[in-house]
């Protein structure tokens, strides 16, 4: 459980960092163009609380904190008109970006990484989940101001 600790403690440490990069390739990449609509800084802000908080978000938070959490960015991301698509892969790319800083910290042997599998698993789960409820909330976003119109052309 060393390297777990380890891991997280590196992500956690170098949060902005980890952040910074990953703006820099979704300024990039054509999948995500729709992100160049956001507020200045805040796609960096919300990705680097999230690493910065990686040890409380795999071991301390629930369920429903993850689903709290990434139902507001789907419904805040619906609300700014970023296609579903765009949203999901910005989500991977957060993964991505993170194994790409791992394997490049070179924190151990192949041999002791798979004795840390239960981390690797744990980060696995929450961005499985992060991106469902990031969709559940991107969906729901979407469908009320259609209930909305239908109560009012009702009247």
């Amino acid at each position: 459980m060393l390297l777990a600790y380890r891991l997280v403690k590196l992500i956690e440490t170098h949060s902005d960092g980890l952040a910074r990069t990953l703006q820099q390739k979704i300024e990039t990449c054509d999948r995500c163009a729709a992100y160049q609509k956001l507020p200045a800084g805040e796609l960096t802000r919300v990705v680097g609380e999230m690493y910065h908080g990686m040890g409380q978000w795999l071991m301390g938070k629930s369920e429903e904190d993850i689903e709290r959490r990434y139902t507001r960015i789907g419904a805040r991301r619906a609300e700014q008109g970023i296609p579903l698509s765009q949203l999901i892969w910005t989500i991977a790319l957060v993964k991505e970006n993170l194994w790409e800083y791992v394997q490049t910290n070179n924190l151990g042997t192949p041999v002791e990484l798979f004795g840390e599998l239960e981390i690797l698993q744990l980060l696995d789960q929450f961005f499985d989940r992060a991106m469902y409820y990031a969709v559940y909330g991107y969906e729901h976003a979407r469908e009320a101001p259609l209930a909305t119109e239908t109560t009012n052309t009702r009247r």
